[in-house]
């Protein structure tokens, strides 16, 4: 077979729109053309692509390769899409089985030994996932962050060799168990750590109770984001649905982040407008995504 298609996600804000990794391999001189509206880190994937292979024990076709990536107006940026090139490659030449990928999503930078590293955004991919009923396999880094949603098969895998092994059906992959989900109501900022100050705290409680807006007004060391930060100590505990959407912003900003806590966003008091909705090449993309992330934050931290 000449021709492969592996299925992987993108990401644009909080959504994960389905990308095809098209491969086509015919004859010609020894080449390898990415299209598709990809960027710099996707279009340097072929170099690492080509050492993944080679390194894991497979042959690199010494053929015209074309790689098309689906939908062609949807920028593609990041390294994630390494695994899925690599599978469509090794596909398209007959090195794996046709169609074996079927009912599989794929995300994953490659080493150029053939090693899976840590992609962004996990979570949110896997939340795509699981709505279109796909399963997923990752790097095994990520494999914590993605197995928090209920009643979805994610895989995790260490190599590219083990990824193919799996569907060359030489080994098996296990989906990882089910694992349920601790929400932490432990915050490190807590509201019982402020001693005195009776009427803003008094402020605290009657936001928190009837889900008002506050304005902190006064000199530098009053102790505004003092009291701010523990807010969302006294505010009532996050459903299911809000952690997965709060550990979804943070899988894809790449942050660090407690299951089960209320966000608390410090932006420094000299920070312009731009600085706080971000900008880039795609201004008004991101702008429009940016700020969909900060009122979805915002509602989220006085809910």
């Amino acid at each position: 077979m000449s021709f492969a298609k592996v299925y992987t996600r993108g990401l644009l804000g909080l959504h994960a729109p389905q990308i095809e990794v098209e491969v086509h391999i015919s004859s010609g001189l020894p080449s390898l053309t990415i299209v598709g509206l990809a960027e710099a880190a996707v279009r340097e994937s072929k170099d690492r692509v080509r050492s993944a292979i080679i390194n894991s024990g497979f042959q690199f076709p010494t053929k015209r390769l074309t790689i098309n990536l689906a939908p062609a107006d949807l920028p593609k940026d990041g390294s994630r899409l390494d695994l899925p090139i690599a599978l469509g490659i090794l596909i398209a030449s007959g090195q794996l089985p046709e169609n074996c990928t079927e009912g599989f999503e794929f995300i994953g930078e490659l080493a150029l030994d053939g090693h899976l590293r840590s992609v962004s955004g996990a979570l949110t991919i896997a939340m795509a996932c699981q709505q279109a009923k796909h399963r997923l396999l990752l790097p095994n880094v990520n494999l914590e962050e993605a197995n928090q949603l209920p009643n979805f098969e994610v895989y995790g895998a260490m190599h590219l060799q083990d990824v193919c092994a799996h569907f060359s059906g030489n080994s098996h992959l296990e989906a990882a168990p089910q694992r349920s989900i601790y929400a932490s109501s432990k915050y490190q900022f807590d509201l019982a750590d402020v001693k005195g100050q009776l009427r803003p705290r008094r402020a605290l409680e009657i936001a928190a109770a009837g889900g008002h807006s506050l304005l902190f007004k006064g000199p530098p060391g009053t102790g505004k984001t003092l009291l701010a930060s523990r807010l969302p100590s006294i505010l009532p505990p996050l459903n299911a649905q809000e952690n997965l959407e709060v550990a979804s912003i943070y899988s894809v900003a790449n942050a660090q982040h407690t299951f089960g806590q209320r966000p608390f966003r410090s932006p420094h008091h000299t920070a312009s407008a731009i600085a706080l909705v971000g900008g880039g090449c795609h201004l008004q993309t991101t702008m429009r995504h940016s700020k969909q992330l900060c009122d979805k934050l915002q509602v989220l931290s006085l809910q």
